[in-house]
């Protein structure tokens, strides 16, 4: 499989306030997009994904868990707690449709937590529970 060439350096045509270029991106890539641009929702719910993702390495539930050995509740906690105060404060305004599943993902990760910690947190004192509530489970 052919790896892609490495992607050009930006242009002063992608410095803040400037147009982009038009110039032909390689396949795969999209050109970048000026922050301005992009919806206070999507730049949330990134930043929620980027957590979760983390998180859940962090939990041992990634795909090379079994090799990599990337448990590490310590720091599992830190991201799902960080996690729980983003989905809490922005649930409001970016609404159901984007909360809901971002809820859904916090909870299992919750559990998950929870199931590979072999020391039980109280009800309620888990990662991100000061600002969920208790996680059953």
């Amino acid at each position: 499989m052919d790896t892609p060439p490495p992607r050009p350096e930006p242009n002063a045509a992608h410095e803040p306030g400037r147009a982009p270029t038009t110039e032909p991106q390689p396949d795969g890539w999209s050109e970048a997009r000026d922050i301005a641009e992009v919806p206070a929702v999507e730049v949330i719910t990134t930043a929620a994904v980027h957590l979760m993702s983390a998180a859940a390495v962090k939990c041992g539930l990634a795909e090379d868990a079994a090799r990599g050995n990337h448990l590490d509740l310590d720091e599992a906690r830190k991201l799902i707690t960080a996690l729980a105060g983003l989905v809490t404060a922005a649930a409001p305004e970016i609404g159901r449709y984007h909360a809901a599943p971002l809820r859904d993902g916090l909870t299992s990760l919750q559990r998950a937590f929870r199931e590979a910690s072999v020391v039980r947190d109280a009800p309620g004192q888990g990662p991100g529970e000061r600002w969920t509530g208790p996680v059953v489970g």
